[in-house]
């Protein structure tokens, strides 16, 4: 009888090639048993309360978690005895539970004769038979005993024995089933040995033809691997250098940041194929890096709510923008610091590079991948490389909005300038306009009404009778009219419309031009009086000698009769009133 247990759970001429199948097979079934195990003790035992499943199936899976642990020292034969056997107690405890003969798990019988086969041979089959009939027969006996409630009803002798009949009958029948597959594989490894010979010799012939062969085969599939291994890198590193030049062309044709950022992220995405892109900037106060643009949809949906994480505390963006340091995370399950976003959960690692404008960090450039171990050497270098234009870029679309802002100011105050400066003209100089005919130039000396054009409207027309008004502009402002009067009272054509537009273009800079020397000029001239006054009163050393020239000299310069200087009381800091 040992001899017999002992032969039913090892092998004697056993091939190691035999023996690491045997143990894939039995580590397979493990797995299997363990799952199922568990699964069904879940949801019958936990979900649904039946504690009996519970009892009965979680041991079972704690021998077969034992048992791969020995398998995987080499030690069979626990899980040759656990696997049948655990599953035939098993089932056998449920059914006893349960509704006896009557429970649906009557089938399970037959997976634990199918098990038995499997892990203990054609032995296995007949001794599980055996063993799964005689627990039949006591399930029988105990219901039919009423150590087994079923309400509908109780099974009797005649339903035992056909059930037990059956299932020996079943076992011998895989027995045989057995026996037979391994006749006809002995029957075929004995015919591949003899083919084997018979091509023994013709092998011995051809093999030093074939060994010159395969070296010369190994010699240009290793040389095509080295070719095809380069050119996959120089491809690679052509689609980074593209996309380093795609963003710095990208660069120099777009200021605005609303525009860049996208057309940037997409580049990135499309040239090295990372599924997420990312630009971060920092906000004003450096308290958040703020989401700026993105190429994914889950990213998209955090840019609609404003998606943003805490410098130096959350994430590894906000790490990055913290430390200024950056970061990859080959495995984003390993890395402490990762951000579990749900808007991209299939991330599986992520690199961030800051964004720098001088020594101060201003953002991040983060890229995600579906791949662990997704960044190479060499992508983080031209994604350094890339981030530093990124950053560039970001500087100088920030400058180029500041300009075009102090410029938009400057032409503003510009505007305003030449509006209020052409405004006092002819309260000035007393001047309302010049009319030109064939007898020469006249000042008006009544305003003109033009009808419907005219005045501070910026648009020309024909007003009527041969009439045409065109604004005089300067900065964007109408400063007058230029209006042309048909001798004949003929309408104007194109090109005479086009002529006097040019004119009146011309009339606005030179007239601009000589308001401006006047302007020059009356400011030289004043700065001259100014100097002269300052050099007469710097010639004496008398006060009162100095506030008469200065007198005088201002009643010679202005032209006054009258000039007086009032002295004035102030008070200084020892609150001493003093007389000036």
């Amino acid at each position: 009888m040992p001899n017999f247990l002992s032969s039913l759970i090892t092998s004697s001429d056993i091939t190691e090639e035999q023996k690491q199948a045997t143990q894939r097979m039995l580590r397979n079934i493990l797995f299997i048993v363990i799952a199922t195990s568990s699964l069904i003790s879940f949801v019958d035992g936990i979900l649904f309360g039946r504690l009996a499943t519970l009892y009965a199936l979680a041991p079972l899976a704690i021998l077969s978690i034992l048992s791969l642990y020995y398998l995987r020292r080499k030690v069979f034969w626990p899980a040759r005895i656990v696997i049948p056997l655990g599953t035939l107690i098993s089932v056998s405890y449920i059914i006893w539970v349960g509704n006896g003969l009557h429970d649906i798990g009557i089938s399970s019988f037959g997976i634990v004769i199918i098990m038995a086969g499997l892990t203990l041979g054609a032995n296995g089959l007949i001794v599980f038979g055996a063993l799964s009939a005689l627990a039949i027969i006591i399930i029988g006996i105990a219901e039919i005993n009423g150590y087994i409630a079923y309400p509908f009803g109780t099974v009797g002798i005649s339903d035992i024995a056909i059930i037990s009949i059956a299932i020996l009958a079943g076992a011998f029948l895989l027995r045989l089933l057995l026996n037979r597959l391994q006749q006809t594989i002995s029957q075929v490894i004995q015919s591949e040995d003899e083919q084997k010979r018979t091509n023994a010799e013709l092998l011995e012939l051809k093999a030093s033809l074939e060994q010159q062969v395969q070296e010369r085969t190994a010699e240009l599939a290793a040389r095509s691997s080295d070719l095809e291994s380069a050119a996959s890198q120089i491809q690679r590193r052509a689609g980074q250098f593209e996309a380093l030049a795609q963003v710095a062309q990208t660069i120099t044709l777009i200021r605005d940041l609303q525009e860049l950022l996208p057309e940037i992220a997409n580049v990135v995405s499309e040239k090295y194929g990372f599924y997420h892109v990312g630009v971060f900037l920092t906000d004003n106060d450096n308290k958040y890096a703020v989401l700026a643009a993105t190429n994914s949809e889950g990213g998209k949906r955090m840019l609609k709510r404003n998606h943003r994480l805490k410098v130096g505390e959350q994430g590894i963006v906000g790490s990055v923008t913290g430390s200024g340091i950056s970061r990859i995370a080959l495995d984003v399950g390993a890395d402490a610091v990762f951000f579990n976003n749900p808007d991209l959960p299939e991330t599986h690692s992520e690199m961030a590079l800051p964004l720098r404008s001088g020594d101060k960090v201003i953002g991040a450039l983060d890229v995600q991948s579906t791949e662990s171990g997704a960044f190479t050497d060499e992508d983080v270098q031209t994604l350094s490389l890339l981030a530093d234009q990124v950053s560039l870029a970001i500087e100088n679309a920030r400058l180029f909005e500041d300009s075009s802002k102090t410029l938009s100011d400057l032409q503003t105050l510009m505007r305003q300038s030449t509006r209020e400066a052409w405004a006092r003209l002819p309260e000035q100089q007393n001047l309302l306009g010049y009319r030109y005919n064939a007898t020469g130039a006249s000042p008006l000396k009544e305003r003109v009404e033009v009808a419907e054009y005219g005045k501070d409207e910026k648009k020309d027309g024909q007003t009527g009778a041969g009439t045409f008004v065109v604004p005089i502009e300067l900065r964007g402002e109408v400063i007058g009219n230029l209006v042309v009067q048909s001798p004949a009272g003929s309408e104007w054509n194109e090109d005479q419309q086009d002529l006097i537009k040019a004119v009146a273009e011309r009339v606005a800079l030179s007239a601009e031009n000589a308001r401006l020397f006047d302007e020059t000029s009356k400011r030289a001239e004043r700065e001259r009086l100014v100097s002269e006054i300052t050099s007469k009163i710097r010639s004496h050393n008398d006060p009162q000698t100095m506030i008469e020239t200065a007198v005088n000299e201002l009643k010679n310069a202005l032209g006054t009769r009258h000039v007086e200087i009032i002295p004035q009381k102030t008070k200084d800091t020892s609150n001493k009133e003093t007389k000036v």
